[in-house]
């Protein structure tokens, strides 16, 4: 009777442990992650640079995940339809945006009604680069420097204007800054997008235009328009030999369009870090790096979900300040 109780004791161990094992093994199979497709959101239509940069990394990421990483356009209000999605949505790593200044950073202040916060309402994942923007004059102006602009304003106060893609664009806000720090009277010309602001420029019915250097590069290299000053804090690898606005004695000036990725508030930290890691590696594939370098991105200075988080703020707290400044507010 006792050998019989010791080895029914066995026998009941053995079942315990196996059953345990079934059970550690289906946590691990809960927390493998992915396990299905993640939906790559990007608050702008089809087509433009930012979709076409978050296919490109789609593409390395279904490689790098073993899932597929599906982007999805769901674009109005300057990127806040897209925005307040991803805010909603579940956070389990499924769903995550490639952000920009706008809804990451500028429309915070620029909008009377936002119901999210880039600051806190996302689980920051990585910031992937900038696109710098540039400082270019019509052919015909008679500047061929920063100093020489400011000369030129001053002696003509009111005269010269500078073309933007509308109220609140980078375009715009920067040409505020631009006005902020040089004293200088700059007249704001508003347009409904790059391109007809670009045309009228190239055509010289505007002065000058504080673009993406993307959209200004074949211009420059063709010489229809000067290019007087990068306005990042450092010079751009693409125009190395143009100087920044910055060093031609305007310290503090840069302006750029930032390009993160965010998941909802409230997802698990390791998913965060299966994601960072992930688009990391994606940026250092050569397709992803010699795309990008084409259309002039800047590297990140930092890819750790923390610095991304810490930039959002500063630039949230920057843009404030200018938008109050332009004195324009959006519904």
């Amino acid at each position: 009777m006792q050998k019989f109780s010791l080895n029914a004791a066995a026998l009941a161990l053995a079942c315990l442990g196996g059953l345990g094992g079934l059970g550690m093994a289906s946590a691990q199979a809960a927390d493998k992650f992915p396990d299905r497709p993640i939906m790559f959101t990007v608050p702008f239509p089809p087509g433009g640079p930012t979709d076409a940069m978050a296919r490109i990394l789609a593409t390395e990421l279904t490689r790098e995940l073993g899932q597929s990483v599906v982007v999805e356009n769901r674009a109005g209000a300057g990127g806040n339809i897209g925005a307040e999605y991803v805010a909603r949505a579940k956070p389990d790593g499924y769903t995550i945006m490639f952000g920009t200044s706008g809804p990451l950073a500028i429309n915070k202040s620029l909008y009377k009604s936002i119901s999210y916060d880039p600051r806190t309402s996302y689980a920051p994942i990585i910031y992937v680069g900038y696109l710098p923007n540039i400082l270019v004059v019509k052919a015909s102006l008679p500047a061929d420097n920063v100093q020489g602009l400011i000369a030129l304003d001053k002696a003509h106060p009111g005269k010269l204007n500078f073309a933007s893609s509308g109220n609140g664009a980078s375009s715009h806000l920067a040409g505020v800054l631009f006005n902020n720090l040089a004293g200088t009277k700059l007249q704001h010309i508003p347009y409904k997008g790059t391109g007809p602001a670009l045309n009228d420029l190239l055509a010289g019915q505007v002065d000058m235009s504080f673009t993406d250097i993307l959209t200004a590069m074949p211009y420059i290299k063709a010489g229809k328009v000067k290019p007087l000053g990068v306005a990042t804090a450092r010079r751009s690898s693409a125009l190395p030999d143009i100087p920044t606005v910055a060093e031609q004695g305007m310290a503090g000036y840069d302006v750029s369009v930032f390009f993160g990725v965010v998941a909802p508030k409230g997802t698990p930290p390791e998913r965060v870090q299966v994601l960072n890691q992930a688009f990391s590696r994606a940026l250092d594939s050569d397709s992803v790096k010699k795309a990008f370098a084409a259309q002039g991105l800047e590297a990140s200075p930092d890819r750790s979900p923390a610095y991304l988080g810490r930039f959002i703020a500063t630039e949230v707290d920057k843009w404030q300040a200018v938008v109050q400044q332009s004195g324009v507010t959006l519904d």
